[in-house]
């Protein structure tokens, strides 16, 4: 491959308007500061699709030759290895020199790009990219990069909190209507508010209490549901500019019973969706149905992380457990404590389930053919020993624990 293709469908949603004005502001400028060096300017939308180029004429038109140019698609998945691209399915800065490209044609390029997140769902937005012919980058490119994307990020987490003080807001209006089990989400599936029967419901009185809403993106609790998040996601599409949507999903909410209703209500401003209001026990609206082609994908064959702005090829196998911090994973390996390019434990646990691995608490997940020993706490507690060598500890929580019993015939 020689080229890379053509983008498809829509450039840019329109709520992100503003972040790519900025953007594209700021390539513009480094266009400027970088047109002496041989060099080009990119920026593209979270998936891959360029959206526009400057720099230096000469190696703009030796760019356009093989499609770095606006209208074209160097996601990782159409055009390979790239920084664009890559920079995309990782955090941080990264760097991809010569036949580290995939795309032949880049392999006397030297490319430094860098993702802008949604600080809420943890998918990329955008990427902004630097790339140089026949010459290698400046060290303090990727430096530059991560100063240069903190003005964006700022917007997105202005907007995060808007949203959130705009959900919390519905929220409270609508509780003196709720009887039953009531919470409010952002549209990562995110807790921003949840009443007395539903904090119960969820088996949070061990956990900090969940305050009247919290607006602040790392105060956020993520419901351990198994499905939620790909509910949230379905209901964030279906209810997209249509305010008076509602839709419903049957989810295992508590260990050991049935499945629970959980209606979905959008609140919607200016027709963007920015969060939902979640009834359970109750179900109303347009059913939701799993998208059997997902269960049946291609399976990846190594997971990827991160270490400086190295990407670390990782089998399954070497990883004992993921923990997350916040929306940050570390995968505990042989080769030390590593990121996760991807971003959010619920998603790390999709890629890893068909390897042996289960989620046994909210903040870890545990690769069960890794298991050591087993620990009973004074209290009951079940502890998982991962490496007996260093005592490496991961912890049960007591609504894990009897499937935990099961699949380990203890």
């Amino acid at each position: 491959m020689d080229v890379a293709p053509a983008a498809g469908g829509d450039i840019q949603r329109i709520d992100n308007g503003v972040i790519f004005t900025a953007l594209g502001g700021l390539g513009a400028l480094a266009g400027q500061e970088v047109e002496r060096d041989d060099a080009v300017v990119t920026v593209t939308d979270g998936d891959g699709r360029v959206l526009g180029a400057w720099g230096d004429p000469t190696a703009q038109r030796r760019a356009e030759l093989h499609n770095l140019a606006p209208w074209s698609s160097w996601s990782e998945e159409c055009t390979g290895t790239n920084g664009m691209g890559t920079s995309l399915a990782v955090s941080g800065p990264v760097t991809v020199t010569g036949p580290e490209h995939w795309c032949e044609a880049f392999h006397q390029w030297a490319c430094a790009g860098i993702s802008i997140r949604d600080v809420v769902t943890g998918s990329p937005v955008a990427s902004i990219n630097i790339s140089r012919w026949n010459a290698s980058l400046s060290k303090s490119v990727p430096s530059w990069l991560t100063k240069a994307v903190a003005c964006i990020e700022q917007e997105i987490y202005r907007r995060a909190v808007y949203e959130a003080d705009k959900v919390a807001s519905e929220f409270r209006k609508k509780c003196a209507q709720v009887s039953g089990p009531f919470m409010a989400m952002d549209r990562g599936g995110n807790l921003i508010a949840a009443n007395e029967a539903a904090i119960k419901l969820l088996g949070l009185t061990d956990d900090p209490p969940i305050v009247a809403a919290a607006i602040e993106p790392a105060e956020r609790w993520t419901p351990d549901i198994s499905g939620l998040p790909d509910v949230v996601r379905w209901a964030m599409d279906q209810a997209q500019g249509t305010e008076q949507w509602s839709g419903y999903a049957c989810l295992p909410v508590s260990p050991g019973e049935d499945a629970t209703p959980l209606t979905m209500l959008p609140v919607v401003d200016s027709n963007h969706v920015m969060g939902m209001l979640c009834i359970l026990g109750v179900q109303e609206g347009e059913p939701y149905e799993s998208n059997a082609e997902a269960a049946v994908s291609p399976l990846p064959r190594r997971i990827i992380g991160m270490r400086n702005d190295r990407l670390v090829l990782l089998a399954p196998s070497e990883i004992r457990y993921a923990e997350a911090d916040r929306n940050i994973v570390w995968l505990i390996t042989e080769r030390g404590r590593i990121q996760a390019a991807t971003r959010g434990l619920d998603n790390v646990e999709r890629l890893l389930t068909p390897y042996g691995f289960r989620r046994v608490h909210r903040r870890f997940l545990v690769n069960l053919r890794r298991v050591a020993e087993l620990e009973r706490g004074i209290k009951g507690e079940l502890f998982l020993i991962m490496d007996p060598r260093v005592r490496e500890v991961v912890p049960v929580s007591r609504r894990h624990a009897p499937e935990l019993r099961r699949l380990l015939g203890v």
